[in-house]
């Protein structure tokens, strides 16, 4: 069988040793520079940055736009709005502050209110910026929430593994949430370094695999690569795959029956991730009652 190279998008040619190609948590270790202001898409940004610096970021937003328009309210004077009694000057902008919450979110409890032209045109405004603001930030919620993405745990290490009358690459996944995954392919990668004398030029090979495809997911499942002959890896012993920084890329790819839409899942295993002559361990069984019973937490067990 005649081994096929490509490049798959991630360059052949390297000026030094790179860390990897794709980190554990499936982004490629990619770093974009030269960008301007022009291509920055704040929906993009804000629709994949992680929940915590969402809701950090909202919760932001929410509380300078407050403090903006408390400090116009109290360049306004005390006088604009009824109700402002406080007697120091801190406690006038605070109770500007809170009118300023009361009008952004439309409550309205109506202790303090303008009175003046100024005053009324302001709140006027904020209003506005508060109806649109959350009509934002509830459709990035919404799409945060609604968007379909798969959960696929990968065993932390890939093994050389006895197989039938020789040896084996394995790895096992499961999908860690209960939505149901159907049609799930694997597409799996070598990729070898070879050293140059001025650049380093990537290898990309296409592995065959045992099942490239299960037609259901509801366990686990073992990507099976044979190491025979015509596998890239046959002979190659550890200190080869170290001098070649040999890293395995994965993609997955299956069917969300939850949503109706395929999703994706990128992994990777570097050389020194890999583990030799072992098993993986079993990660389900049968109950005395005849049901399978699955422990997502044995997904990278090793016998």
């Amino acid at each position: 069988m005649q081994r096929v190279t490509f490049d798959p998008g991630l360059t052949q040619k390297f000026s030094g040793p790179v860390r990897r190609i794709i980190n554990r948590d499936g982004s490629f270790n990619v770093r974009r520079r030269g960008g301007t202001w022009r291509d920055f898409h704040p929906y993009l940004y804000l629709i994949n940055m992680r929940w915590l610096p969402f809701l950090a970021t909202v919760f932001l937003a929410y509380l300078v736009a407050n403090v903006l328009f408390a400090a116009g309210f109290y360049a306004l004077g005390s006088a604009q709005l009824q109700g402002v009694d406080a007697p120091t000057p801190w406690g006038r902008f605070l109770q500007g502050f809170f009118f300023s919450s009361h009008t952004l979110t439309t409550v309205g409890y109506g202790n303090i209110f303008p009175r003046g032209t100024a005053a009324n045109f302001l709140a006027s405004f904020e209003s506005v910026v508060g109806v649109l603001g959350f009509a934002i930030a509830t459709g990035l919620l919404y799409g945060r929430v609604s968007r379909p993405s798969a959960r696929i745990g990968f065993s932390p290490n890939i093994l050389i593994a006895p197989y039938q009358d020789g040896t084996s690459l394995q790895f096992r996944v499961v999908n860690l949430r209960t939505n149901e995954l159907m049609e799930l392919e694997a597409t799996v990668m070598f990729m070898t370094v070879d050293p140059g004398d001025h650049e380093q030029r990537a290898r990309y090979q296409l592995l065959r695999l045992e099942r490239e495809k299960v037609t259901f997911f509801p366990l686990t499942w073992t990507v099976v690569h044979p190491i025979d002959r015509d596998s890239p890896l046959f002979g190659l012993t550890a200190a080869d795959l170290e001098r070649l920084q040999a890293e395995i890329l994965i993609l997955l790819k299956g069917y969300d029956d939850s949503f109706n839409q395929n999703v994706l899942a990128r992994y990777s295993y570097r050389h020194d991730e890999l583990v030799w002559n072992r098993r993986f361990a079993p990660a389900f069984y049968v109950d005395p009652k005849g049901d399978l019973i699955l422990d997502v937490g044995k997904v990278g067990d090793i016998a």
